[in-house]
């Protein structure tokens, strides 16, 4: 999955070098457009529904958090 979430936001942000331990939101990489094109990619890679009330900074600032959110939203 989270090979697919790298994918993802390589395509969205072709400028950046993806690492790791990137923190998107805290390093000033995401910005909000950033993330609700995030969203939007994400729900249809993996026929999920991201609530509204999880559009937040917080479960986007890094891989793992990102991965987490998809976990919930699966469920």
């Amino acid at each position: 999955m989270q090979e697919k979430i790298k994918q993802i936001i390589a395509e969205l942000r072709p400028d950046i070098e993806l690492e790791d331990s990137m923190e998107f939101i805290n390093d000033g990489i995401f910005d909000s457009f950033d993330i609700v094109s995030l969203v939007a990619a994400l729900d249809k890679e993996f026929g999920i529904s991201i609530d509204g009330s999880k559009i937040a900074p917080k479960y986007f600032n890094t891989l793992s958090d990102i991965q987490a959110l998809i976990k919930e939203s699966q469920r």
